[in-house]
């Protein structure tokens, strides 16, 4: 399966395809800080950052932060549109992360590890820039944990493209575990709020800013958007069901407390 190409022209209507309403960042900041550290500031890395999507919010809460974004023109638009004065964006990617050996208290990754080619020696990146007692926070999906997506169901084969990014569970606890670092608690859920309409989600959606719909056959997609599009108009206004989403969260121990 084809890779994601964020230089192409995904990135220029990736910010408004992946934008997400003040409830459901509110409710992140909050699932982010349980598992956080408690005192304040914290050094964070927000690796995979995009266009800088949480990098200001992360910053504003928790205390300055490292974009990492390996695509150009997506780490052009962070700097132009997420711009902040306790965030830095840096070239670079999961392999090869640059910055210093246990220099940051906790990395968030959202959505961008099922685009690591070296998960090994990503896993074993993460660990080298982590302080003892940091966390990883890594919204992610699993093969064999998919959450079954109201407006996926109108794309042909969409549940099927979407399954195949990523992987097992235990697979990826393995990889990072393998790397130092330990299941705490593991996978949790956060429940996002019921903020967006359908009709606000269908116009985000027809951007094709989603890995899944990059994806899919072109003839798939121009059938799951006819489809869907028959359904909004029914109620464009309805509110989409609210989503329980995963995150895997990991840490790496710290000698003083072992």
């Amino acid at each position: 399966m084809s890779k994601t190409n964020y230089d192409g022209p995904i990135h220029r209507d990736y910010a408004r395809g992946r934008a997400l309403k003040a409830e459901q960042y509110a409710a992140w900041a909050d699932a982010f800080a349980q598992r956080l550290p408690r005192r304040r500031p914290l050094v964070g890395l927000d690796l995979g950052s995009g266009t800088g999507r949480f990098s200001p919010m992360l910053a504003d809460t928790f205390g300055p932060v490292v974009g990492v974004e390996p695509s150009t023109g997506m780490r052009e638009t962070a700097k132009r549109s997420s711009a902040h004065e306790d965030v830095r964006y840096l070239p670079g990617s999961a392999e090869e992360i640059p910055l210093e050996d246990e220099s940051v208290d906790y990395c968030l990754m959202f959505l961008a590890w099922h685009h690591v080619t070296d998960r090994s020696r990503g896993a074993e990146e993460i660990a080298r820039v982590l302080r003892p007692g940091g966390v990883l926070l890594c919204r992610a999906q699993f093969s064999d944990l998919m959450p079954d997506l109201w407006w996926l169901r109108h794309f042909p084969h969409g549940a099927k493209v979407d399954a195949a990014m990523y992987r097992p569970l235990a697979e990826e606890i393995e990889i990072f575990s393998a790397a130092g670092l330990a299941p705490s608690p593991g996978l949790v859920r956060v429940e996002m709020p019921s903020a967006e309409t359908k009709g606000e989600v269908f116009e985000r959606l027809r951007l094709r800013t989603l890995s899944t719909l990059v994806r899919m056959p072109d003839e798939d997609f121009r059938t799951g958007v006819a489809a869907l599009e028959a359904e909004v108009r029914q109620d464009p206004g309805a509110l989409v069901p609210q989503e329980s989403t995963t995150m895997l969260v990991m840490s790496k121990p710290d000698a003083c407390e072992a």
